[in-house]
């Protein structure tokens, strides 16, 4: 059997239960305890998965050192800031650490910003939904298309015309030298 995601073991389970299946049958069909027949016939959606807690890791006891670090490269020049490479290297120098450049850079990466909003010289990233109000805004677009007619290409113009609210369009090719109106087909 296919392997299935568990939002599908469990419409299967509730599928073949609908269709008069025992749980004793449903366990062995599909493969599960008969805790899992119960969760799904009791839920159509699956427990979340539990979040671990995070391991501790070969950085942890220099993490506060190399914040240190960056917070005092706040206030330095650009030219005398510290690198990756140099606090990798001051690590190992000043504090023997036994630590991969590959786990310095990644936390350097992800932490240098952080320390850079909480200092208040960044920020904060924000996401500014946008709001379209009916009949407030249309987008338009002109140009030249060139479609297959009656066999034979032919330059059109292209009107388009677009409503931001319910996201409707409309596009009228018309035919530069007649000014009629061409059929796209596709």
């Amino acid at each position: 059997m296919p392997q299935m995601s568990k939002v599908e073991l469990y419409a299967a389970i509730r599928r073949d239960h609908r269709g008069g299946m025992s749980m004793r049958e449903l366990e062995r069909k599909h493969g599960v305890t008969w805790r899992t027949v119960r969760k799904a016939l009791d839920s159509s959606w699956p427990e979340p998965r539990k979040e671990l807690p995070p391991r501790a890791t070969t950085l942890d006891p220099y993490k506060p050192v190399i914040d240190e670090i960056l917070r005092a490269d706040l206030d330095a020049p650009r030219k005398q800031r510290h690198t990756v490479t140099r606090i990798f290297h001051r690590l190992i120098e000043e504090h023997g650490a036994d630590i991969s450049y590959g786990v310095v850079r990644y936390y350097v990466a992800g932490r240098k910003p952080e320390i850079l909003v909480e200092s208040g010289k960044a920020p904060l990233e924000a996401f500014v939904p946008q709001t379209h109000l009916p009949g407030h805004e249309a987008e338009v677009d002109f140009g030249d298309v060139t479609v297959r007619l009656a066999g034979e290409l032919v330059t059109c113009y292209l009107f388009s015309f677009r409503l931001s609210y319910s996201g409707k369009a409309v596009h009228r090719p018309v035919d530069r030298t007649t000014g009629a109106s061409c059929v796209l087909l596709r």
